[in-house]
């Protein structure tokens, strides 16, 4: 077993830079709304426990730690003394969460800036098990992630997760209240849950469409869709003519469900 230690050492291999603020970590606490739609929270990247520390008084919750750098795990729990069976001494990207939490959660972290998207990938993939995240992460990913449609930095998954999650960029955080300080400016965002179970359109189409559309956001879609075929019945739409950044989601909903229905009349 790891010694116990005071400190925690910072490890940029791991992206890590510890919040020193405390009174900012109560505001990322405070963002989220929980409207009894879980009871499960889990807190990604916990650290030296500046946030845990907030999240340990939520009583309506049942907290979990997921951290893969072992110095951590044991300041979590010789220092903070948060339980070690709620600690999950691993890498999110790896965990099997249906398997580990079958019911609904919500998820929370000040998230390492080199696999914040990957992260919302898998929340993504998990999207009808989290039913709210709030993370803090990159400024210029962070506002990418909440843009909307007709916006320069409006991208893939700003399309993908605003499709199921209500997304919202709630403020700024400065580089000198971490430790080592960023390079760059961080953002706090949240993501809430829509009604929305399942897309009123094939969904891997959706999918393919939204991503093919982006890879040439120069382009316009009639040139950027040309790997996927586009059907010859298609080819008249105005839509086509646009480029992906220009495309609300419902658009791209609509788009998806056309090209279907294309595809059927050129059969």
């Amino acid at each position: 077993m790891a010694t116990p230690t005071k400190y925690v050492t910072p490890k940029k291999y791991l992206g890590q830079h510890f919040l020193k603020d405390k009174s900012i970590a109560a505001n990322i606490v405070n963002c989220l709304q929980h409207h009894n739609n879980y009871a499960t929270l889990l807190e990604i990247g916990a650290g030296t426990g500046v946030l845990t520390e907030w999240l340990r008084k939520k009583t309506d919750v049942d907290l979990f730690l997921v951290e893969i750098d072992q110095e951590s795990v044991v300041y979590l729990k010789e220092v903070l003394l948060f339980p070690a069976d709620k600690i999950i001494a691993s890498d999110f990207l790896q965990l099997d969460l249906a398997k580990l939490f079958p019911s609904p959660i919500g998820i929370i972290g000040n998230f390492p800036y080199n696999i914040s998207s990957q992260i919302f990938f898998k929340v993504l993939n998990h999207r009808n098990q989290v039913q709210e995240v709030v993370g803090m992460l990159q400024k210029e990913v962070a506002e990418r992630l909440a843009a909307k449609h007709g916006s320069k930095t409006y991208g893939i998954l700003s399309v993908l997760l605003q499709a199921f999650y209500e997304v919202q960029y709630h403020f700024t955080v400065d580089e000198n209240v971490f430790n080592p300080p960023p390079k760059v400016k961080s953002g706090v965002i949240s993501l809430r849950r829509n009604s929305i179970v399942t897309l009123p359109c094939d969904e891997k189409l959706f999918f393919n469409i939204v991503k093919t559309g982006f890879n040439q956001r120069r382009k316009t879609l009639r040139n950027a869709l040309k790997p996927l075929g586009i059907p010859p019945a298609l080819l008249t739409n105005s839509i086509l003519d646009k480029r992906a950044e220009q495309l609300s989601v419902q658009v791209f909903i609509e788009l998806t469900q056309q090209w279907l229905q294309s595809n059927n009349l050129d059969l």
